[in-house]
């Protein structure tokens, strides 16, 4: 069973056919496009934990997955754990690690780096408690993904927007203001997977943001290998095993977000039980050859995987996410031919001629995802400040 039918969770579908297995999609979207790859689908709220179960048991599934889907993550650990079917953790440690209020609190109490943060559910909660940040700070959704529902705010006067705006994404009506940390070089993104509970691979990316955007907050380009400092990356790793520890994981997928900041330290920002978007995997897949989508859907059903071991690249991949500056009809994509022939992989468009499209806001305002390879990352950084002259997506 898939929670969700976007278009992330068709490579995943793919696979699973691959092995004969019968994919039944849920949600209650039935227009979303993976519906279409899917053997059956059942108009069910992924939110809605217990109608899930119940599907779930009619059906007698014998896996479940929430691939990219971030609401569906806490109910996929649930319904796992009512069956006693595969998941990476405990419905407990979902809860935590899907609650970014919660995760807060676990990593503080736990003693990992973290910024100082806290969980409201109103802004008059949050404005008698200004005093506790130090600004500037970042307030959010706790259980939101996608960069929607993000904002920094640097004078108290515009807590109150940013707060609305944050609600607007959140299923719980929970939001999060933390310190806002400066960066030191690159934010990494990446999905990395556990055997046993054991870090069996590990992978970081230099995760970049068009300030040009309509929300500076939504990455446009993860580019690997990355350039973090292995002692950096060193100790990542260990945090992250540590913290997996600590979580009693076990097998499977996850998508990790860290940042080294202009303090001097190492921070994990996000952990999810899921498969990253942007089709992360799938380009990790292309780049190492280790296919993190095939087990993790053999793991679902307790089959059997490939060998997970830590990458290693032959080359400089990046995924570039479509977008646009501004509202309008969608047209094409234009290339530049010469740098189409030499460097494009693979594309996927998520709308079609006509449709209308908005500013990038979040990531679901993305207009699809590219595929790009370079000698190294030499060659691709005399690509990077005018990427979008190479890349044009054509609007009316």
């Amino acid at each position: 069973m898939f929670l969700g039918g976007i278009y992330y969770s068709v490579a995943a579908i793919e696979v699973a056919h691959q092995h004969g297995y019968h994919v039944i999609t849920v949600d209650y979207l039935p227009e979303n496009i993976a519906h279409k790859y899917s053997d059956e689908f059942h108009n069910v709220s992924i939110l809605d934990k217990d109608a899930i179960l119940h599907l779930a048991k009619e059906l007698k599934i014998d896996g479940i997955v929430s691939y990219g889907v971030d609401p569906g993550v806490v109910t996929a650990a649930y319904v796992a754990e009512q069956m006693g079917l595969p998941f990476q953790c405990s419905y407990q440690s979902a809860c935590i690690l899907q609650d970014k209020s919660l995760f807060r609190k676990f990593l503080r109490d736990h003693g990992f780096n973290t910024p100082n943060a806290k969980g409201f559910s109103s802004y008059e909660e949050a404005a008698d408690n200004v005093h506790l940040f130090n600004w500037p700070v970042i307030v959010k959704p706790v259980d939101s993904a996608g960069s929607k529902g993000i904002s920094k705010v640097s004078d108290i006067k515009d807590l109150k927007d940013a707060v609305s705006y944050a609600l607007e994404f959140s299923h719980s009506k929970h939001f999060i203001i933390e310190d806002y940390l400066d960066v030191l070089g690159y934010q990494s993104t990446s999905d990395c997977f556990t055997v046993d509970g054991k870090l069996a691979y590990v992978d970081y990316s230099d995760q970049i943001f068009d300030p040009q955007t309509a929300n500076p907050f939504v990455p446009t380009m993860r580019i690997w290998p990355t350039t973090m400092q292995q002692t950096h990356q060193n100790y990542l790793t260990n945090e992250l095993q540590r913290l997996f520890t600590l979580l009693n994981c076990k097998t499977g997928i996850y998508n990790i977000e860290t940042r080294i900041c202009t303090n001097g330290k190492a921070y994990i920002i996000e952990v999810s039980p899921r498969a990253g978007g942007n089709r992360i995997a799938e380009i990790q897949r292309i780049g190492t050859g280790i296919d993190l989508i095939e087990a993790e859907i053999c793991k679902a059903v307790n089959d059997p995987f490939p060998e997970i071991k830590m990458p290693l690249y032959d080359a400089c991949y990046m995924g570039y996410t479509l977008h646009s500056a501004e509202k309008g009809v969608y047209q094409f994509i234009d290339y530049e031919q010469t740098f189409k022939a030499q460097h494009f992989l693979e594309q996927s468009i998520y709308i079609k001629k006509g449709d209308i499209i908005e500013p990038l806001t979040g990531a679901n305002k993305a207009i699809g995802d590219i595929l790009l390879k370079f000698k190294n990352r030499e060659e691709c950084n005399v690509f990077l400040p005018e990427l979008n002259n190479y890349i044009k997506v054509i609007v009316k």
